[in-house]
Protein backbone atom coordinates (compact mmCIF):
# COMPACT_ATOMS: atom_id res chain seq x y z
CA UNK A 1 0.00 0.00 0.00
CA UNK A 2 1.17 3.43 -1.33
CA UNK A 3 0.24 5.24 2.22
CA UNK A 4 2.07 2.90 4.30
CA UNK A 5 5.18 3.05 1.94
CA UNK A 6 5.04 6.82 2.13
CA UNK A 7 4.62 6.60 6.33
CA UNK A 8 7.56 4.11 6.26
CA UNK A 9 9.69 6.30 4.33
CA UNK A 10 8.84 9.42 6.77
CA UNK A 11 9.95 7.98 9.40
CA UNK A 12 12.93 6.19 8.38
CA UNK A 13 16.23 7.25 10.14
CA UNK A 14 14.52 9.09 12.72
CA UNK A 15 15.53 6.18 15.51
CA UNK A 16 11.71 6.02 16.96
CA UNK A 17 11.13 9.87 16.75
CA UNK A 18 14.44 10.13 18.83
CA UNK A 19 16.27 12.08 15.66
CA UNK A 20 12.78 13.42 14.34
CA UNK A 21 13.13 17.19 13.11
CA UNK A 22 10.67 19.32 13.29
CA UNK A 23 9.89 19.05 9.55
CA UNK A 24 10.18 14.65 9.77
CA UNK A 25 7.39 15.00 12.32
CA UNK A 26 4.97 17.57 10.14
CA UNK A 27 5.56 14.87 7.35
CA UNK A 28 5.35 11.77 9.53
CA UNK A 29 1.68 13.35 11.09
CA UNK A 30 0.36 13.82 7.57
CA UNK A 31 1.71 10.46 6.45
CA UNK A 32 0.05 8.97 9.88
CA UNK A 33 -3.10 10.65 9.28
CA UNK A 34 -3.80 9.73 5.54
CA UNK A 35 -3.15 6.23 6.33
CA UNK A 36 -5.56 6.11 9.41
CA UNK A 37 -7.78 7.64 6.84
CA UNK A 38 -7.88 4.15 4.68
CA UNK A 39 -8.08 2.25 7.98
CA UNK A 40 -8.80 -1.87 6.71
CA UNK A 41 -9.96 -2.42 10.14
CA UNK A 42 -12.37 -0.27 11.49
CA UNK A 43 -13.54 -2.20 14.39
CA UNK A 44 -9.56 -3.33 15.91
CA UNK A 45 -11.18 -4.40 18.83
CA UNK A 46 -12.88 -7.35 17.05
CA UNK A 47 -10.31 -8.03 15.22
CA UNK A 48 -8.39 -10.35 17.91
CA UNK A 49 -6.32 -12.17 15.39
CA UNK A 50 -4.78 -8.91 13.83
CA UNK A 51 -4.92 -6.98 17.10
CA UNK A 52 -2.77 -10.01 19.61
CA UNK A 53 0.60 -10.81 18.80
CA UNK A 54 4.29 -8.97 19.63
CA UNK A 55 4.26 -5.23 17.89
CA UNK A 56 7.78 -3.23 17.97
CA UNK A 57 7.85 0.25 18.12
CA UNK A 58 8.86 2.06 15.16
CA UNK A 59 7.93 5.43 15.67
CA UNK A 60 6.29 7.49 18.88
CA UNK A 61 5.69 11.10 20.10
CA UNK A 62 5.54 10.24 23.85
CA UNK A 63 8.74 11.95 25.62
CA UNK A 64 7.70 9.23 28.39
CA UNK A 65 9.19 6.79 26.48
CA UNK A 66 11.63 8.81 24.13
CA UNK A 67 13.10 10.75 27.27
CA UNK A 68 14.71 7.02 28.25
CA UNK A 69 17.19 7.31 26.02
CA UNK A 70 18.67 10.59 27.83
CA UNK A 71 19.71 8.90 30.99
CA UNK A 72 23.40 9.28 31.36
CA UNK A 73 25.15 6.09 29.96
CA UNK A 74 21.85 4.40 28.87
CA UNK A 75 20.98 4.04 25.49
CA UNK A 76 17.17 3.16 24.10
CA UNK A 77 17.06 -0.15 22.46
CA UNK A 78 13.76 -1.96 20.70
CA UNK A 79 10.40 -1.17 22.53
CA UNK A 80 7.83 -3.74 22.55
CA UNK A 81 3.99 -3.45 23.22
CA UNK A 82 2.47 -7.50 23.64
CA UNK A 83 -1.06 -7.80 23.34
CA UNK A 84 -2.78 -10.61 25.02
CA UNK A 85 -6.19 -10.34 24.02
CA UNK A 86 -7.48 -13.59 25.51
CA UNK A 87 -5.90 -12.36 29.24
CA UNK A 88 -6.87 -8.53 28.30
CA UNK A 89 -3.16 -7.68 28.46
CA UNK A 90 -0.50 -5.47 27.46
CA UNK A 91 3.10 -5.42 28.27
CA UNK A 92 5.32 -2.64 27.65
CA UNK A 93 9.18 -3.45 27.16
CA UNK A 94 11.65 -0.96 26.87
CA UNK A 95 15.30 -2.12 26.07
CA UNK A 96 18.14 -0.55 27.20
CA UNK A 97 21.90 -1.07 26.23
CA UNK A 98 24.58 0.53 27.79
CA UNK A 99 27.84 -0.46 28.98
CA UNK A 100 28.62 -4.22 28.94
CA UNK A 101 26.74 -6.47 31.26
CA UNK A 102 24.51 -3.70 32.21
CA UNK A 103 22.07 -4.04 29.42
CA UNK A 104 18.60 -3.06 30.97
CA UNK A 105 14.96 -2.73 30.46
CA UNK A 106 11.95 -1.07 31.85
CA UNK A 107 8.67 -3.31 31.30
CA UNK A 108 5.02 -2.27 32.39
CA UNK A 109 2.24 -4.89 32.29
CA UNK A 110 -1.38 -3.55 32.23
CA UNK A 111 -4.70 -4.78 31.79
CA UNK A 112 -7.38 -3.35 29.38
CA UNK A 113 -10.68 -2.83 29.08
CA UNK A 114 -12.93 -2.00 25.77
CA UNK A 115 -14.34 1.38 26.00
CA UNK A 116 -15.68 2.11 22.44
CA UNK A 117 -14.88 0.07 19.17
CA UNK A 118 -11.62 1.04 18.84
CA UNK A 119 -10.44 2.54 22.37
CA UNK A 120 -9.24 0.47 25.37
CA UNK A 121 -8.97 1.58 28.66
CA UNK A 122 -5.30 0.59 30.40
CA UNK A 123 -4.76 -0.30 34.03
CA UNK A 124 -1.14 -0.36 34.51
CA UNK A 125 -0.70 -3.42 37.52
CA UNK A 126 2.85 -4.05 37.49
CA UNK A 127 6.16 -2.57 36.53
CA UNK A 128 9.66 -4.26 36.43
CA UNK A 129 12.78 -2.09 35.90
CA UNK A 130 16.44 -4.06 35.98
CA UNK A 131 19.11 -5.63 34.29
CA UNK A 132 18.45 -7.83 31.78
CA UNK A 133 21.03 -10.51 32.70
CA UNK A 134 19.92 -10.33 36.29
CA UNK A 135 16.07 -10.99 35.52
CA UNK A 136 17.04 -13.58 32.64
CA UNK A 137 15.63 -11.56 29.90
CA UNK A 138 15.82 -13.25 26.13
CA UNK A 139 12.89 -11.86 23.95
CA UNK A 140 9.57 -10.25 25.17
CA UNK A 141 7.50 -13.74 24.82
CA UNK A 142 9.52 -15.96 27.03
CA UNK A 143 9.81 -12.66 29.67
CA UNK A 144 5.90 -12.28 29.43
CA UNK A 145 5.51 -16.18 30.28
CA UNK A 146 8.31 -15.27 33.58
CA UNK A 147 5.50 -12.83 34.39
CA UNK A 148 2.56 -14.64 33.72
CA UNK A 149 4.09 -17.37 35.56
CA UNK A 150 4.20 -15.31 38.99
CA UNK A 151 8.03 -14.80 39.17
CA UNK A 152 9.39 -12.35 41.20
CA UNK A 153 12.13 -10.80 39.65
CA UNK A 154 16.23 -9.71 40.99
CA UNK A 155 14.85 -6.34 40.11
CA UNK A 156 13.08 -3.46 41.03
CA UNK A 157 9.35 -5.13 40.53
CA UNK A 158 6.64 -3.71 42.23
CA UNK A 159 3.04 -3.56 41.74
CA UNK A 160 0.83 -0.30 41.03
CA UNK A 161 -1.55 0.96 42.76
CA UNK A 162 -5.35 1.34 42.02
CA UNK A 163 -4.13 5.26 42.48
CA UNK A 164 -1.89 5.57 40.02
CA UNK A 165 -1.64 5.34 36.01
CA UNK A 166 -4.52 4.84 34.01
CA UNK A 167 -5.19 5.79 30.33
CA UNK A 168 -6.51 4.93 27.30
CA UNK A 169 -4.89 3.73 23.65
CA UNK A 170 -7.35 3.82 20.22
CA UNK A 171 -6.04 1.76 17.44
CA UNK A 172 -6.90 3.90 14.33
CA UNK A 173 -5.00 1.94 12.01
CA UNK A 174 -4.74 -1.79 12.27
CA UNK A 175 -3.62 -4.47 9.47
CA UNK A 176 -2.00 -7.45 9.19
CA UNK A 177 1.51 -6.15 10.09
CA UNK A 178 1.42 -2.08 11.52
CA UNK A 179 -0.53 -0.77 14.05
CA UNK A 180 -1.08 3.09 15.00
CA UNK A 181 -2.07 3.99 18.12
CA UNK A 182 -2.82 7.50 19.62
CA UNK A 183 -2.95 7.75 23.51
CA UNK A 184 -4.31 9.75 26.10
CA UNK A 185 -1.74 12.10 26.13
CA UNK A 186 -1.38 13.27 22.89
CA UNK A 187 1.02 10.55 22.16
CA UNK A 188 1.31 8.15 18.18
CA UNK A 189 2.74 5.24 18.20
CA UNK A 190 3.27 3.72 14.39
CA UNK A 191 4.40 -0.49 15.16
CA UNK A 192 5.05 -3.26 13.38
CA UNK A 193 4.16 -6.46 14.58
CA UNK A 194 6.81 -9.18 14.53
Amino acid sequence: MIGKATLLQAIAGTNRGLLATDNDKQAIAVAIAQLEGYNPTPLPLKATALLDGDWRLLYTTSQELLGIDRVPLAKLGQIYQCIRTAEAKIYNIAEISGLPYLEGLVSVAARFSPASERRVTVKFERAIIGFTRLVGYQSPDRFIQDIEAGKKFPAIDFNIGDRDQQGWLDTTYLDEDMRIGRGNEGSVFVLTKR
